[in-house]
């Protein structure tokens, strides 16, 4: 019989590589995030349905999947000119959504990005301010453009950027709570021998 072989036992892993192994698993997490919900976006925006359920989830899969990093953001707005290629028709009011949300959604991904969780209510505003300048303006430069005007058009887009919006406000504060807490000194505890 041989002599069971003994494991080393595993060395505690270093500040240095603990940090590497977070910021590795994080990174993954994000990108898993991402590509996930731009899939989600793009099979929605591919997919034959009304504007409102579509224009709802464009504009809040793609602010949240800019939480998975700036390009996601972008990426998710450029989507939202896939029902033009899909096989059946886009709806009629796509050829005012896309250019007037879409430009909307790039402001405020740019202002978003400019600082950390106190520029949101500004990335809000500047999202709000084309759609609530097309329902003033809008009727009197073009008597058929009446949908920025409309109930639903608005509940679509602003309460979905309030909430995705929201929920970035509270994913950086906790960042930024947590990164604190991390950088802290702790205490080393001493314990008292006994002899």
């Amino acid at each position: 019989m041989t002599a069971p072989v003994a494991r080393p036992s595993r060395l505690p892993l270093s500040p240095a590589r603990r940090r590497r192994l977070r910021a590795r698993n994080l990174l993954l997490l994000r990108l898993f995030w991402g590509f996930a919900l731009l899939g989600l976006l793009a099979y929605t925006l591919w997919q034959p349905g009304n504007w409102p359920q579509k224009l709802s989830l464009w504009v809040l899969l793609t602010l949240l999947a800019d939480e998975a990093g700036g390009w996601f953001g972008y990426l998710g707005a450029a989507l939202g000119g896939l029902p033009f290629f899909s096989n059946h028709a886009p709806p009629d009011q796509w050829w005012i959504i896309l250019p007037l949300v879409g430009a909307a959604l790039i402001a405020a991904l740019i202002v978003k990005h400019s600082g950390g969780p106190l520029v949101l209510p500004f990335a809000l505003v500047i999202f709000a301010l084309p759609i609530f300048a097309a329902q003033k303006l809008g009727p009197s430069l073009d008597t058929t453009l009446t949908l920025p005007g409309n109930a639903q058009f608005r509940k679509a887009t602003l309460v979905m950027a309030v909430i995705s919006l929201a929920f970035s406000f509270v994913r950086q504060a906790a960042g930024l709570y947590l990164r604190r807490r991390l950088e802290q000194p702790r205490a080393v505890k001493v314990s008292a021998q006994t002899d």
